[in-house]
């Protein structure tokens, strides 16, 4: 690959997943650590790589993506052979935009608005409709499993499996069967076990440089 992949990253966050999904692809890339907590997402240097001053954001040369989707899709798409993005013309290819883009503009709002217990505002306004239709319609698609395509592991599992892990162990969504199966699944893939750890390391590193 001509150009070094930078991820900008701080661990312990919606970023991990494409941690994860680096790992996944087997991507060479560099980790440039934001400490959050420190206010280092809001230095101007940063915000001049995002301006809402959030991670993960990604640098591949001169192309700078942020938005966890559009990173999980222009990875996936970027390393064809490993196979985690069924390409254009393959039957796959529509339930997977569906599945990378239902994350951000339905499920975290609904989730978000549950959590802060707001109402998710007239049918006709709301993003997502109601909360239980949107978790129904996940739950739907993990049951009969094992993965959101099927039997095909795609990074659409890479980041729903990051997004269901933090929001079941906050008890923002329920563990019903389905969703806690497909979990068990995703974190014993290699891949996640390895940035976990990983996850927890830099964690720690981060929380003793800040005494």
């Amino acid at each position: 690959m001509d150009a070094d992949l930078i991820l900008y990253h701080s661990p312990q966050t919606r970023s991990s997943g494409v941690r994860i999904l680096l790992e996944e692809l087997g991507a060479p890339h560099h980790l440039e650590v934001l400490d959050l907590r420190s206010g280092q997402g809001r230095e101007p240097a940063y915000l001049g790589v995002n301006p809402l001053g959030k991670v993960p954001a990604l640098r591949h040369g001169d192309a700078l993506i942020t938005e966890q989707a559009a990173i999980y899709l222009y990875l996936a798409d970027l390393f064809p052979e490993r196979g985690l993005a069924p390409p254009i013309g393959d039957p796959l290819r529509g339930p997977y935009l569906r599945w990378m883009v239902f994350y951000g503009s339905s499920f975290e709002p609904a989730v978000v608005d549950r959590a802060l217990q707001r109402e998710p505002g007239p049918q006709a306004m709301s993003p997502y409709g109601t909360f239980d239709a949107v978790l129904n319609t996940v739950v739907d698609a993990l049951t009969p499993g094992p993965y959101l395509l099927g039997e095909r592991h795609s990074a659409a599992d890479v980041l729903w499996g990051a997004a269901l892990s933090w929001t079941t162990s906050f008890k923002l969504v329920p563990e019903e069967p389905a969703i806690m199966a497909y979990l068990a699944r995703i974190n014993a893939r290699p891949a996640v076990r390895t940035i976990m750890a990983a996850e927890a390391a830099l964690a720690t590193e981060l929380e003793a440089a800040r005494t």
